[in-house]
């Protein structure tokens, strides 16, 4: 058999490499000064009105619904065509996940559903950047401005917000932009990761990010590290000082921080992730003239409106249903490619039916993922492998 092309393997070189051996010999291994300029980096890449860099997307989600005073008797309402973490951040707080379907024949959520699913109990809702695509956050903007007269704020910073918060669940999102708008700071909150799979490292990672024009913002990043860290109010660095141990505990916090080793790697990957998206387009444009004719659609990454970040190359496979989908995985992988499926919806697992939801009710999202195939896509991909993968995929039957 020819070698194996992994589905999304890290991108990662000698000067990544070089940075974690630095911050290692530093005797400072642990949230401190690399975290701190990664925070200050995110934020002028992305636009932000600041950055809170967290151990993963999940925490940053949890944090941010946590900063909001968001907790049992609320609700929040997100996407049924996601991963868990969108919805178990949710949970996880107290409150209700209002699941809603996606918008037909597309992967987002939809804004009109978003409508109707907003009571006077709705206190967030939390869109998903599918594939590195970003949502419409002015259409969801202008739905939460519709309904601002059911808000019923529970906490200073929902109060000035004056309507429902947008959380932007921009886990595959980093670098994309819409209506040149970036992802980080077209929503009022917004999560991303950086675990291995994701365009941009740091092996375990993510980072909360809020809008310049958030009211109260000023204060998100203590009440943020606040909540990472214990609700303590010096990090180690700050207690290494000689005499500086004194501290306090202001709240009952949790421990997301990000390591200086995990930041070391991430500030690396920051400053040469430009070329890494243009190299991910490139990819994109070459599968898609490579698979022209064949049946079926790929996800649109770029377009008169929006550039995503290229995170994954999603097929719909014509209306062929799972059987054929999953005959295809089972073919690619005998011929050692790696292949996907982004993503199952959540009404179908197990844990959201316990909480009552049924798959019939999103007839949308089942219908997506029921023809929905990934192809590998990473910034170390060849032109020769996808000749490769296209030639297995005709003889597939695609």
């Amino acid at each position: 058999m020819a070698d194996t092309i992994p589905f999304s393997p890290p991108d990662i070189g000698e000067a990544e490499i070089d940075a974690v051996a630095r911050v290692m010999r530093s005797g400072w291994i642990t949230t401190g000064p690399e975290t701190a300029k990664f925070e200050t980096e995110i934020s002028a890449y992305t636009g932000a009105g600041g950055t809170a860099a967290v151990n993963s997307a999940t925490a940053a989600l949890e944090l941010i619904l946590r900063c909001l005073g968001v907790g049992p008797g609320d609700e929040v309402i997100t996407s049924a065509y996601t991963y868990s973490a969108s919805a178990s951040a949710i949970a996880h707080v107290g409150a209700v996940p209002v699941l809603v379907d996606t918008a037909p024949g597309s992967y987002a959520i939809d804004p009109e559903q978003i409508h109707r699913s907003i009571t006077d109990r709705t206190k967030a809702v939390i869109p998903v950047d599918i594939g590195g695509v970003m949502c419409d956050y002015d259409e969801i903007r202008a739905v939460a401005d519709e309904r601002k007269g059911l808000h019923r704020p529970g906490s200073d910073m929902q109060a000035a917000l004056g309507r429902i918060a947008i959380i932007a669940d921009a886990a595959h999102s980093m670098g994309a932009s819409r209506g040149g708008v970036s992802s980080g700071s077209a929503a009022d909150f917004t999560a991303f990761s950086f675990h291995a799979v994701k365009n941009l490292t740091t092996a375990e990672g993510g980072a909360a990010t809020w809008s310049a024009a958030l009211p109260g913002g000023a204060d998100v990043h203590r009440r943020l590290r606040l909540l990472a860290l214990h609700g303590q109010t010096k990090d180690a660095l700050s207690k290494s000082v000689s005499g500086g141990w004194e501290y306090d505990i202001v709240t009952l916090g949790y421990k997301a921080n990000l390591t200086d080793i995990a930041a070391a790697i991430g500030r690396v990957q920051l400053a040469r992730y430009d070329g890494m998206i243009d190299r991910r387009h490139e990819l994109v444009q070459y599968y898609d003239s490579t698979l022209a004719g064949r049946q079926c659609a790929s996800l649109v990454h770029l377009d008169a409106t929006q550039r995503s970040s290229a995170h994954l190359y999603m097929l719909q496979l014509g209306g062929r249903g799972r059987e054929f989908r999953d005959g295809i995985i089972a073919g690619l992988a005998s011929q050692g490619i790696t292949a996907n499926v982004h993503f199952k919806p959540l009404p179908m697992m197990t844990a959201y039916r316990a909480l009552g939801f049924s798959a019939s009710d999103f007839p949308n999202a089942i219908e997506q993922f029921s023809n929905e195939l990934s192809l590998p896509l990473h910034s170390t991909l060849t032109e020769a492998q996808i000749d490769r993968i296209a030639d297995t995929l005709v003889g597939l039957g695609l």
